[in-house]
C-alpha cells in the first residue's frame, strides 16, 4: 500500500464522518420540532455507512483490488426514524392536537451527543492518520536527500 492509498481511505473516513456530524447536528437543532412541511414532527435520521472501493490510478488499482486490501467508506443512506412520535400533554401548545397532546420527535439528546462525540473522535482519528502519512513521506524524502 502506497502513501496516496492512505490519504484516500482517510479521506473517505473524514468525507463520512462529516455527513454523520452534520446529521447529528441537524437531529440537535429539531428536536423539539413538532411540525414540518412534510406534516407532523420531525424525524430523527441516521446515517448509514458501507465499504467503498476507492478509485485508485489504474497501475494501482489492478493489484491492490487483487489483493482486496484497499477500501474506505461512503455513505450508503440516511435513513429516517419510523417509529411513532412521543406524545406529551400540553394543551396549550399551538400544535396540540384536539385531545391536549402534542406529537414531538423521537430524539434522545443525550443519545445524540454520545454519538457526536463518536464521530468526533473517528474524524480526529482520520486527520491523525492523513498527518501521520504526511510526516512519513516527509522523512522518506529527508532520507533521500
Amino acid at each position: 500500500m502506497n502513501i496516496f492509498t492512505t490519504f484516500d481511505i482517510a479521506a473517505s473516513g473524514l468525507k463520512a464522518q462529516t455527513t454523520r456530524l452534520n446529521t447529528i447536528s441537524s437531529n440537535l437543532a429539531n428536536a423539539e420540532t413538532t411540525s414540518t412541511p412534510e406534516g407532523g414532527p420531525y424525524k430523527k435520521k441516521s446515517v448509514v455507512f458501507q465499504t467503498e472501493k476507492l478509485p485508485f490510478k489504474q497501475h494501482l488499482d489492478s493489484s491492490l483490488q487483487s489483493q482486496g486490501l484497499a477500501q474506505g467508506v461512503k455513505v450508503a443512506k440516511i435513513t429516517e426514524d419510523t417509529s411513532p412520535p412521543q406524545r406529551i400533554y400540553d394543551p396549550s401548545h399551538p400544535d396540540a392536537k384536539e385531545d391536549g397532546y402534542v406529537e414531538l420527535p423521537n430524539i434522545s439528546t443525550f443519545k445524540e451527543m454520545v454519538d457526536m462525540m463518536s464521530a468526533t473522535r473517528s474524524y480526529e482519528a482520520n486527520t491523525t492518520t492523513i498527518k501521520s502519512a504526511k510526516r512519513m513521506a516527509m522523512k522518506a524524502l529527508d532520507i533521500g536527500r
